[in-house]
């Protein structure tokens, strides 16, 4: 893998180097411009991750505005996001190898939906055709191929669109009961309601705060979070949903 050479990806060529939007992902390409010869190699969650990373999110781990997170929790760890980005928007990808099962994708699909702005997944060639009949048609699509050098091309074959149905409750739910208390207490709530479960402290926020605003506070929360805690790589078939989490 160190030896790889690609570029990162293909980007709009706007003054921003970050789209907000995280819509101009495209396929890789090598040095000389060509695409690097497909193997049909079976590749795991970890291989793509670390090649997804390397090859496409490098310049979102650079920047000083941007966050990567692995196995973001979703509704307090019912369902976890492979990769998010927060940066002005909140980005999903949720990753399908080869090895995975889709059998509970459609819970998955409910939980991205909730809280992502954009969400793309990320599949093997296995799953490269069966995936445009389950999921959302804003979602993008990008399909993974093993190729020479140990590396991975990755195809876009749908770019994602805006999620229109965003549930300000379930962003609210990203924030630790402490953070959610924080904001609060700053914006002149009672003590009367701080003291009170993190289940009504999120319904609070979601109820003064319109979606721009939260999603501001949330991603800003996010960024300033030091103490991150960590699963862990989720072992193989783990699809990153609990059993009756919906």
């Amino acid at each position: 893998m160190k030896n790889l050479k690609t570029k990162a990806v293909r980007r709009d060529q706007r003054s921003n180097p970050i789209p907000e939007d995280v819509s101009a992902v495209k396929g890789l390409k090598s040095e000389d411009g060509s695409y690097s010869v497909v193997q049909n190699r079976p590749m795991n969650d970890a291989f793509i991750r670390s090649s997804f990373h390397r090859n496409v999110l490098q310049r979102f781990h650079a920047s000083p505005d941007a966050l990567v997170i692995d196995e973001l929790g979703l509704s307090h760890g019912r369902c976890r996001a492979d990769i998010a980005i927060v940066n002005g928007r909140l980005a999903g990808f949720e990753i399908k190898s080869d090895q995975d099962s889709l059998i509970r994708l459609s819970a998955q699909i409910k939980f991205y939906n909730a809280v992502f702005d954009h969400v793309t997944i990320i599949v093997g060639r296995k799953h490269a055709e069966a995936i445009l009949a389950l999921v959302p048609k804003w979602w993008g699509i990008v399909v993974g191929h093993s190729c020479a050098k140990h590396g991975v091309r990755f195809d876009t074959l749908r770019s994602p669109t805006s999620n229109e149905r965003v549930e300000p409750y379930a962003v609210a739910q990203l924030l630790w009961r402490n953070e959610a208390s924080s904001v609060l207490e700053k914006l002149g709530e009672p003590a009367s309601i701080l003291r009170q479960r993190r289940s009504a402290l999120y319904e609070r926020l979601a109820a003064i705060l319109t979606l721009s605003e939260l999603r501001q506070t949330v991603t800003s929360c996010l960024k300033r979070r030091k103490n991150w805690r960590s699963r862990g790589p989720r072992p193989p078939g783990d699809d990153s949903c609990l059993p009756g989490a919906m």
